[in-house]
Formats: C-alpha cells, structure tokens, sequence
C-alpha cells in the first residue's frame, strides 16, 4: 500500500505518472487472478457489496434468484429476488432450485461459505443446474476466497478484508465480460469511480500471503478441543447439524444466556464475537439464516457467531473457550 500512495495519480491518466499507476494497478490485477487461478476477467470494487450489486444489478439474464440464508448485502442488491429454500443442514433445496428457474436464463446468486454457520454450499451441482437451465451463478465468495477455492461460477464477489487485506478494496469475478451491461466509467467501462491503486496493491499483496496458509493447525487444533466441552456444558454446535461445515466459522448456542447477552460480556473482556453476520449484528435480532434453516428459536436466540482470523493465536482461542464454559456453566 506504501507503493501505491507513492504512485499519486489515476490509472486512467494517459500521462506518465499515470501510466506508472495504471501498470502498478494491472500488476495488482495479474497476481490478485493467478493467486485465485482465475482466468477470466476481474473488476476492483469498494467490497463483496459493490459487488453484489454490480453483479446482481448488470447480470444479463432474466429472473435473479438468490438463498434465503444469503448475506444481506446481496438481498438488498436483489429486492425483487425469488428467495430459494434451505434444508435443515444448510444446504440450497436442490429440487426447489431446478423447480424455481426453470430455463429462462435465470441469474443465481449462492454464498460459498455461509458468514453465520460456515456451511460451505456444493456450488458445482448449482452451477450444473443453473447452466443447464441457460442462466448465470453469481458465488458470494467472500468468506471462501483465501482459503478455499473459487468454485465453478461465472462471477464471483470477495473482499479483502475476509484475508488480512485492507477494508474498501474488493473485486468482481466476471467470466466473461459479456455476461455484463457495461455502465461506463473506470475497469473497462463496468464501474465508475477512480480505482483505489494502493488497496489494490495491499489486496495482492495479502491474499498471496494468506494462499500458503491461512489459518495455523494448532489454533484449529484448539477450537476442536472447544467442541467436546461445549457439548458436555450444555452447549449446541450448529456445524453438528450441517453436512459440510468449515473450520473458521461456527455458530454457538450456550444454555441459558441470549446471544445478546453473550456477545456484551465477551466483549466486556476483550474478545469479539457477533450474534449473526457483523454487517447485521449491531440490530441484535434472532438470525434469519437460522430461521430459514428451521433452528429451534430457543436455540437460535443463544446463537453466537465465532469466526478465526488470519491473525487468531491459540491462546485466544483457548481464552475465548475458558470464558464460554465459566458463562455456560454459572
């Protein structure tokens, strides 16, 4: 990001100091798509949510659809959206998928790895259905991409703040960019606004450090610890329920305490953890993911989020499970 302040002029400049930066922000564009191996196009954006609605709003295609458990930020870009059932374990209802879109070049936008639960979605057979029915797969890669890889889609939204990269820098994966209205403007005509050349810079920068290793064995050694004595304290582990959960992020239940009040007397001692997603967290209602996946209320209204960083050591992961057995078990 250094690199890029001392490159202070627009990319889309055709002086010299704008063509250092334009070459600059193309370096960033090249390592960002091989560190993904991505082939196809990519279009930096404020975040996942300008992405979402860029997506969403200039997919060529007819009908959008979207999951009932998706983050708020693509159902604001869809208002008008169908919403797409759930089964109990989190997975997209594949028979009510076929049956919604029919073949009228539907567009389908599916979080990869849910930001409440962690269930990681089997985008391969959406994508299968979606493609048969002549549509598009928009993937919500937000919470997968540095971790795991860019599943079969034709566009994707990550962030890279979900990586260690700087906040207000992002990218569109487009397949191709015929699959866009073009709006005009900056990246080739599809968004307007100068590009932000040092998050773009800091973005490659952290997902090329994070693809070796994004979280260390031992700090998930000891959040699997954690699960044997949350279940033995009363507790309810979310990912026991979901056919393919993720390591990094897991929903919680302790007996007897709202998620409310959890996440107030976590805080109180330093450590941070959300009652649904974080962009929704602050209104401290009951998670509609939860909801559309058929959790008991009881059980939903005691759920916390709990998600590892890039940085997360195993001490922390340890205070976190000391303090949740003491709560749990007064």
């Amino acid at each position: 990001m250094e690199e890029g302040f001392k490159l202070w002029a627009n990319p889309s400049s055709p002086h010299g100091e704008g063509r250092k930066a334009r070459a600059a922000l193309e370096d960033a564009r090249a390592r960002i798509k091989a560190a993904l191996g991505w082939t196809g196009e990519l279009i930096f954006t404020s975040g996942a949510s300008e992405a979402a609605a860029l997506a969403l709003g200039r997919a060529k295609g007819g009908r959008r659809f979207v999951s009932a458990v998706e983050h708020d930020c693509v159902l604001q870009a869809a208002p008008d959206a169908d919403l797409l059932p759930v089964l109990a374990d989190g997975q997209l209802d594949l028979a009510a998928l076929v049956e919604a879109i029919g073949s009228d070049r539907p567009v389908v936008a599916v979080q990869q790895v849910n930001s409440e639960t962690g269930y990681r979605q089997a985008l391969g057979l959406i994508h299968e259905r979606v493609s048969q029915a002549g549509g598009l797969l928009i993937a919500d890669c937000a919470q997968g991409a540095g971790k795991l890889a860019i599943p079969d889609c034709d566009m994707a939204m990550i962030a890279a703040h979900k990586f260690g990269g700087p906040i207000g820098i992002g990218a569109l994966l487009v397949r191709d960019f015929a699959m866009l209205e073009p709006s005009g403007g900056h990246e080739r005509g599809y968004r307007r606004g100068t590009e932000n050349l040092p998050g773009a810079l800091g973005m490659a920068a952290a997902l090329e450090a994070c693809s070796e290793s994004y979280l260390d064995a031992d700090v998930l050694r000891a959040f699997d610890a954690f699960d044997s004595e949350c279940r033995s304290a009363g507790g309810t582990l979310l990912s026991d329920r979901l056919s393919d959960p993720t390591p990094y992020i897991r929903a919680i239940a302790m007996p007897n305490l709202s998620a409310t009040a959890q996440v107030m007397r976590f805080d109180m001692a330093g450590i941070a953890v959300s009652q649904g997603s974080a962009c929704s967290s602050g209104t401290m209602k009951t998670s509609r993911v939860l909801d559309a996946m058929g959790v008991e209320p009881a059980i939903a209204a005691n759920t916390i989020r709990v998600s590892l960083g890039w940085n997360t050591t195993r001490a922390e992961v340890e205070r976190f499970a000391e303090l949740w057995l003491k709560m749990a078990r007064a």
